[in-house]
């Protein structure tokens, strides 16, 4: 596993993370026991992930923490809070400090390394920034967590609303950034100002339903040449992004995504997620390969560059 420093935080991380929600929460969502998910944690640590990446609402903190109790200190755990309780109200610093300790008992440890405002919307950021970034503070100061961390709601908000804001803040040591080739956005509107003040990243939504189901990718293809979007003439309806196929080039498009994300300057993890273990092999493979060819690039660049509203979900 190559490695990267994470920004700021000077924690040493191999550039693929586990992502432990998603479509598959560690193949929770797909039938899988509890067992099957703590050997599927255990065996992306084997392979030199040592950034897990989990939330409260995700289901899957007991399972990260059993997984990880024979390796603690050489991991690296990211676990997150939503600024709204369940019935849709904000939470107060009260609130906010008993998730994390839910957290911390689930995950069966004394502290998380890494702690995210979960998916803040640009209408809660004031109220984030004014009322719970000082608990976190001094839940940091108490020892309970090591690095404030927000994310973004990119499914909601692909153009980054909220977080161009954000970086203009100095109290974020970490970032969860959605980026794809099929929506690069955060290049231009986020990424240098994490990249001014060191603030680490974390990529989502590199590989999601889009890229990973063929049949999808067309029908997205077809409705962005349909709305003006991107000219027909220069995709292939039938194989959009097959060019990037090629001797010299990626395997497969879902390759092609993972490698695409992990070599953006300014991007540090990749988050893969997966309930299969062959299937998380392949994408520890992808995620560590080298850059994509500079031709397909500047192709994807011209295709996708200027697109900011979808997210590949």
């Amino acid at each position: 596993m190559e490695t990267v420093v994470l920004g700021r935080t000077g924690l040493e991380v191999g550039v693929a993370g586990l992502g432990c929600g998603g479509h598959s929460r560690l193949g929770q969502s797909h039938g899988a026991s509890v067992d099957e998910s703590v050997l599927l944690v255990r065996r992306a640590v084997e392979l030199g992930i040592n950034y897990i990446d989990t939330a409260r609402g995700y289901g899957t903190e007991v399972i990260v923490g059993a997984a990880v109790q024979q390796c603690r200190d050489d991991v690296v755990l990211s676990s997150k809070a939503s600024p709204r309780g369940r019935d849709g109200a904000l939470l107060d610093a009260d609130g906010l400090r008993t998730a994390l300790e839910t957290s911390l008992r689930e995950l069966a440890t004394d502290r998380v390394d890494v702690y995210h405002l979960h998916g803040v919307g640009d209408e809660e950021y004031d109220y984030c920034v004014d009322a719970l970034v000082p608990e976190l503070e001094r839940l940091r100061d108490k020892g309970m967590l090591r690095f404030v961390a927000v994310s973004e709601r990119f499914g909601a908000e692909p153009g980054h609303a909220m977080l161009q804001r954000a970086v203009n803040d100095d109290c974020w040591d970490v970032m969860m950034i959605g980026f794809n080739l099929l929506n690069p956005s955060a290049r231009e509107r986020v990424l240098p100002g994490t990249r001014a003040k060191s603030i680490a990243v974390e990529v989502m939504f590199a590989v999601r339903r889009v890229l990973s189901q063929p049949d999808e990718l067309k029908r997205v293809v077809r409705e962005l040449v349909e709305q003006g979007h991107l000219d027909g003439r220069d995709v292939d309806a039938d194989d959009p992004l097959g060019f990037l196929v090629h001797d010299g080039g990626a395997s497969s498009v879902v390759e092609a995504a993972y490698r695409f994300a992990r070599h953006e300057p300014g991007c540090h993890v990749v988050l893969t997620g997966t309930g299969n273990v062959e299937h998380l092999e392949q994408n520890v493979r992808s995620i560590n390969a080298p850059p994509l060819p500079d031709a397909d690039l500047a192709r994807l660049r011209a295709l996708f560059g200027h697109l900011d509203h979808l997210s590949g979900n």
